[in-house]
């Protein structure tokens, strides 16, 4: 059987797709990736995934009259056309990944309509799957896109540790020059509601390193330069890291003694390397993709509100350091 998974972006919601194609390809599945080509670093070098096909569906939809994609649009048909897939899992609930999943011209299998982030476009699936009460976290919301294809449930934890074999000279040249142990703070999101503020981190940051000796890094991505500027301002010692691709961040992640994020893509992926994470989950989070649902990858998260202050959060990233200075398996899979 071959099955082609529809999981365009973003990156938190990859890295919570990974067990769909890990239990398919330990059933004896080939395994098909559809992804937007700025996401597709997190997927390469997956041994669970045969191919990986690629789309530019921003590009396609900005401009849909032009040669150009045209031309994208016939390359991605006819390769799927090649790859022939028996069934196209889409795991989105969007229109544009349903659509986008009709190019591959195999049955879908997806979410009913009433459990859909956009609930029209579930016109196109044909084998429809109803959110169980117990799948709460998106990652069993997942794997119940497998059920009727037989396929069970053996690896239900995220793993994107292969992301670790791909060598990496600009995160090794930063990590080769850097204080030791540090913790990593990714202070960036992109929505405002989830941020926990930057001020905040700078002052965890500066009580982790006087009372854990627990060097300050930073890492970022696009957009949010601002944010790291005034982290930096706030702790001139903090050391900024570069901006890396998806293989360059992981491999810096690995690395540190502790992750801090609120809920964005990064602390999902540093939970799936298998490294201590503290997830800060704001008001604006839900419960849908709380790290501590992966174990044994040992995510942690904290709720937070306007009266969390930096020492109750330090406190909890104390809980966790003990406990994986005292338990090391605790980080490993």
């Amino acid at each position: 059987m071959k099955v082609l998974i529809v999981r365009l972006s973003a990156m938190g919601d990859i890295v919570h797709s990974l067990p769909l194609a890990a239990n398919a390809r330990r059933a004896g599945v080939e395994v098909g990736w559809l992804v937007e080509r700025s996401h597709a670093g997190v997927l390469e070098g997956n041994p669970s995934i045969d191919r990986l096909f690629v789309a530019e569906t921003q590009s396609w939809r900005r401009n849909p009259l032009r040669s150009t994609t045209r031309r994208d649009l016939d390359r991605l048909s006819a390769e799927l056309a090649e790859f022939r897939p028996d069934y196209a899992i889409e795991a989105h609930g969007l229109w544009k990944s349903i659509l986008i999943a009709r190019l591959a011209h195999a049955p879908i299998v997806s979410l009913r309509r009433r459990d859909r982030r956009e609930p029209s476009s579930g016109v196109f699936v044909d084998h429809r799957v109803r959110l169980e009460p117990g799948a709460v976290h998106v990652v069993d919301q997942n794997l119940l896109l497998l059920q009727p294809l037989g396929i069970p449930i053996v690896a239900p934890a995220p793993d994107a540790r292969y992301l670790l074999a791909r060598g990496h000279t600009a995160a090794e040249d930063f990590l080769a020059a850097l204080p030791r142990p540090f913790a990593l703070y990714h202070p960036g999101t992109a929505r405002p509601a989830k941020a926990w503020g930057e001020d905040r981190y700078a002052r965890l940051a500066e009580r982790l390193a006087t009372e854990r000796n627990l060097f300050p890094v930073v890492s970022w991505g696009p957009g949010d330069e601002k944010r790291v500027a005034r982290f930096a301002e706030r702790l001139p010692r903090a050391r900024v890291m570069p901006l890396l691709d998806l293989a360059g961040l992981a491999r810096v992640i690995d690395a540190a003694s502790l992750f801090v994020a609120g809920d964005t893509g990064p602390v999902h992926l540093a939970d799936a390397l298998g490294r201590p994470a503290l997830a800060l989950f704001g008001p604006a989070s839900g419960r849908r993709n709380v790290p501590a649902r992966n174990r044994p990858y040992r995510g942690w998260a904290m709720r937070y509100d306007e009266t969390t202050s930096p020492d109750e959060v330090a406190a909890r990233a104390a809980e966790i350091l003990n406990r994986t200075e005292t338990s090391p398996s605790a980080t490993e899979a």
